[in-house]
């Protein structure tokens, strides 16, 4: 708030709280925190100031019957997003459901989250890339992973014996990287001897599958905007061809198990967990996503110069855009 001191120890000042609605509204830190979960609301800043974002996109589905882990949801981060007074439209992406296992499928591809104004500059961030399946000879087609914010592993198993293609992370291109590649299958040799690469996450890649064991996702990125550290968008758990024990990424990312394949955890953007060779259960789903804005909303008065004004306003006066009034200075 700018104060300006007039004659008769009076002042005046323009108020430049930010004020919004939209999402689930908590404060931390002097800060107010808008949470959206699911898409369908809308955020409504009451004038022009600077909030810092996050949105996470929904991660993508592991890949089946030794496939790769799926890719984590889109990362982005910033500060200095200049809002105004009209409406904002959050969407937050679904993560991609699962599919049937050992059917040679690869994973769906999580959908995007954004922030869209009725005018100005949209944010979005892309869905992660679903895991490539059993590879059997398909290197071209469901033995590779699909491309996202951030990339789904590649596939393993069958008896194709090339090495297969990652799906690849940050696509569309974003500066800073939304994301990272999915893990490689480099092992050689027929099925049982290969498994599907990790899933990629927002802060690292997928981890390559090692004989018969899937490569670890990736881990995703910790923010503290919620006003806790938090972990968002790690890659799925690559399966194992004949084991699998392959672990999610830090940002709730789904492993691969030895019985089953763990989805992605919700509203973190963590890509699902591959089922294992030969087992027809459902591949991991990948974790839906995320947004979070956050902004100063500070109400205190602070000023120099003149007589010494140091009391704030009660918590409850509803301060005007503009006021002019009588101070006591005894």
């Amino acid at each position: 708030m700018t104060i300006k001191y007039l004659s008769g120890n009076r002042i005046s000042g323009l108020s430049s709280d930010a004020n919004a609605t939209g999402g689930t509204i908590t404060t931390s830190g002097g800060k107010r925190i808008h949470t959206f979960t699911a898409s369908g609301d809308i955020f409504r800043p009451s004038s022009a100031f600077n909030v810092e974002y996050l949105v996470v996109a929904g991660g993508g589905a592991g890949g089946d019957d030794s496939g790769g882990g799926g890719g984590a949801g889109g990362f982005r981060t910033a500060t200095g997003y200049a809002v105004t007074a009209q409406s904002y439209t959050v969407t937050v992406g679904a993560g991609s459901t699962g599919g049937i296992g050992d059917a040679n499928i690869a994973g769906g591809n999580g959908d995007d989250s954004s922030i869209t104004p009725t005018s100005g500059t949209t944010i979005t961030s892309t869905g992660g890339g679903g895991g490539a399946s059993n590879s059997d000879g398909q290197a071209g087609v469901s033995g590779n992973g699909k491309h996202g914010g951030s990339g789904g592993g590649a596939g393993g198993g069958g008896t194709n014996t090339g090495v297969h293609v990652v799906g690849s992370g940050n696509t569309p291109s974003t500066t800073p990287s939304q994301g990272n590649n999915g893990g490689l299958n480099v092992s050689s040799g027929a099925f049982p001897n290969r498994g599907g690469g990790g899933g990629g996450g927002a802060g690292v890649v997928g981890s390559p599958s090692t004989g018969n064991n899937g490569g670890v996702g990736g881990d995703g990125v910790s923010s503290s905007i919620s006003g806790t550290a938090t972990y968002y968008a790690g890659g799925g758990g690559g399966s194992g061809a004949t084991s699998a024990s392959a672990s999610g990424g830090l940002g709730g990312g789904g492993a691969s198990t030895t019985t089953t394949a763990i989805s992605g955890s919700p509203n973190t953007g963590g890509g699902g967990g591959a089922s294992i060779a030969g087992v027809p259960s459902v591949s991991g789903a990948g974790g839906s996503g995320i947004v979070i804005i956050r902004y100063l909303n500070d109400g205190s008065i602070t000023a120099t110069g003149g007589d010494s004004v140091t009391n704030a306003p009660p918590a409850t006066w509803t301060m005007n855009p503009t006021f002019e009034d009588d101070f006591n200075t005894d």
